[in-house]
């Protein structure tokens, strides 16, 4: 069975940093992209950052240029997201996704079961 575990959300003042961590329980899940998406209260699930699978290109959404960092470790099949300067706004659970359907072979899409990150002004 495919999973995708995060941790390292948890509470942090405005300004202060953290970061996620996102582990597949197979090693096939290494070759696919790999991003995180978030979800606050009320609103719809968003892009936050992405990675080829072989971590030479990422993608960035506008809110978390700069701040935010991708990157990922195929040896241990883990994928990270550095965040730091955050702001209230970055409130939200924090999923992970592995997405295969475009790699060759063709596979699923994975998500994580979600890590709330919350920031306090």
């Amino acid at each position: 069975q495919v999973q995708l575990v995060e941790s390292g959300g948890g509470l942090v003042q405005a300004g202060g940093s953290l970061r996620l961590s996102c582990t597949a329980s197979i090693r096939a899940l290494s070759s696919y992209p790999m991003g995180w998406f978030r979800q606050a209260p009320g609103k719809e699930r968003e892009f936050v950052a992405a990675i080829n699978w072989s971590g030479g290109t990422t993608y960035y959404a506008d809110s978390v240029k700069g701040r935010f960092t991708i990157s990922r470790d195929n040896a241990k099949s883990t994928v990270y997201l550095q965040m730091n300067s955050l702001k209230p706004e970055d409130t939200a659970v924090y999923y992970c996704d592995a997405d295969g359907r475009y790699s060759d072979p063709p596979g699923g899409n994975y998500w994580g079961q979600g890590t709330q990150v919350t920031v306090a002004s």
